[in-house]
């Protein structure tokens, strides 16, 4: 299950609702739905892909899997979330993409993986900067939280490329309540804007 950046802020009234609202606006055109479900769940049962990941639906089968669409979902329509895929140049599920968004706290935490065979490609660190700058520049939000499992060193390095500062170690828990110790990142607006504009 997500949870909020270490670093606790607080959005004024009028920024949580433009946030809100641009969640929505976004989830319009790009949320993942029904119709993803059979290539998420091919995508997410390779065990390359989705067993570094703490806050997926497990077992992995489709109806986990439906439900987790239509919960995010509905947390998109709350604007709070946006769950999308990408396709390959057969229209395969080659990737996934979600943001957990918490309005009040001005605060949004990134999720995702590649299919196998686009892992190790180089495309890893333009694919967390092209979804940082969406965060930040579409959805408003000022501060962003990562978390990496302790050995996902392909993540990690990604996540270090991308420019956050680590923070050390945070507990992550999964849907199950289980536990599991995490790399933890994070980078404000304003750090990102340093390095990306200048």
């Amino acid at each position: 299950m997500s949870a909020p950046p270490k670093t606790v802020l607080q959005a004024s009234p009028e920024e949580a609702a433009a946030i809100r609202a641009a969640v929505r606006a976004a989830a319009r055109d790009r949320i993942a739905g029904p119709q993803d479900v059979p290539g998420l769940t091919r995508l997410l049962a390779d065990p390359r892909v989705s067993d570094p990941i703490y806050d997926l639906p497990r077992p992995i089968d489709e109806e986990n899997v439906r439900r987790w669409v239509a919960e995010s979902a509905a947390l998109a329509e709350k604007g709070e979330c946006l769950l999308t895929v990408s396709r390959d140049a057969a229209g395969e599920v080659a990737g996934y993409s979600r943001i957990t968004v918490w309005p009040e706290r001005s605060s949004a935490e990134l999720a995702g993986a590649a299919r196998a065979d686009r892992q190790n490609s180089g495309q890893g660190r333009a694919g967390v900067a092209r979804s940082i700058a969406r965060i930040f520049e579409d959805l408003g939000v000022r501060l962003i939280g990562l978390t990496a499992a302790l050995d996902n060193v392909r993540s990690a390095a990604a996540i270090d490329g991308a420019g956050f500062r680590r923070m050390g170690e945070r507990e992550s828990l999964r849907p199950d309540g289980s536990v599991r110790r995490s790399l933890y990142w994070e980078m404000t607006r304003e750090e990102w804007m340093l390095r990306h504009r200048l």
